[in-house]
């Protein structure tokens, strides 16, 4: 699968509520990288560490290839990636009183092609097909997510790096009791909060027709998983990327609509056939 089977729109909007917009998305389809990320701190210093960690990821993301083979395991490539985004905030936050204590969570995709029947995607895609060429990489710190849409069902692949969804899982709130807890914003993970951060990372195999989305909690705290399937339902095969931004416009309006609390980011990224 080449990046140009990649498909992909992003739309961020600063909701009904905030002022500013902390927020900050990018992308490089030459290098097959996608990127969400949700700032924290006073002033304008989570803007500018949403900025900086997204662009420091892309930067270090640049197509590395030596005789048209990648240098590095993709997981490695973005592991090294995602540290020096860390490393970037981390430094820019130590340098000014009004920056201090700044950080953002990240969620992030890169495709990158992999050799048939290698150990690894042995390892990490048992249950794929042998012909598969292609891999999904995806990346998360903090609770900005990924949702894959495939055949009509949406799951969520990433687990919210937060105070409540450890609750959650420890059985002490429910689901219910999360969503409208006081404490939903305190994340557990960020960039640029340590010296050095641990993201979670995993393999995906993507197939003809997904669709990824990547999304701050702006668009998760006002629409629940059926109302995003319910916009993404309505997305035509195969992708276009005029299909995709339409997509993306519902989806902020839809959570404008039900209160705009927060700034509202979206990406999606369609898998061509």
């Amino acid at each position: 699968m080449s990046q140009s089977q990649l498909i992909y729109a992003m739309l961020s909007d600063r909701g009904r509520v905030r002022r500013g917009n902390e927020d900050a998305c990018a992308a490089s389809p030459e290098a097959g990288v996608y990127v969400v990320c949700d700032g924290m701190g006073g002033a304008a210093a989570g803007e500018i560490a949403s900025h900086l960690a997204a662009e420091t990821l892309l930067e270090n993301l640049a197509p590395m290839t030596t005789n048209g083979k990648p240098t590095e395991k993709p997981e490695s490539r973005l592991s090294a990636a995602i540290q020096a985004a860390n490393q970037a905030v981390y430094r820019e936050s130590r340098q000014s009183a009004r920056l201090a204590g700044m950080g953002t969570t990240l969620v992030a995709l890169l495709h990158a092609p992999m050799t048939n029947g290698s150990k690894l995607g042995q390892r990490r895609h048992a249950n794929s097909r042998s012909t598969d060429p292609a891999t999904l990489w995806l990346a998360h710190v903090g609770d900005s997510r990924c949702y894959r849409w495939r055949r009509g069902q949406l799951e969520r692949l990433t687990v919210d790096h937060s105070l409540v969804e450890e609750q959650v899982r420890a059985g002490q709130i429910t689901r219910a009791q999360a969503a409208r807890s006081p404490m939903r914003n305190l994340i557990t993970r960020a960039i640029g909060s340590q010296a050095v951060v641990e993201p979670e990372i995993q393999g995906h195999r993507p197939q003809p027709g997904d669709l990824y989305l990547l999304a701050s909690d702006g668009l998760v705290h006002e629409l629940d998983d059926d109302e995003i399937a319910r916009v993404l339902d309505n997305v035509p095969l195969p992708s276009t990327k005029v299909g995709l931004k339409r997509a993306c416009e519902a989806l902020v309006s839809a959570a404008n609509s039900s209160g705009g609390h927060d700034n509202i980011t979206v990406l999606l990224v369609g898998i061509g056939a």
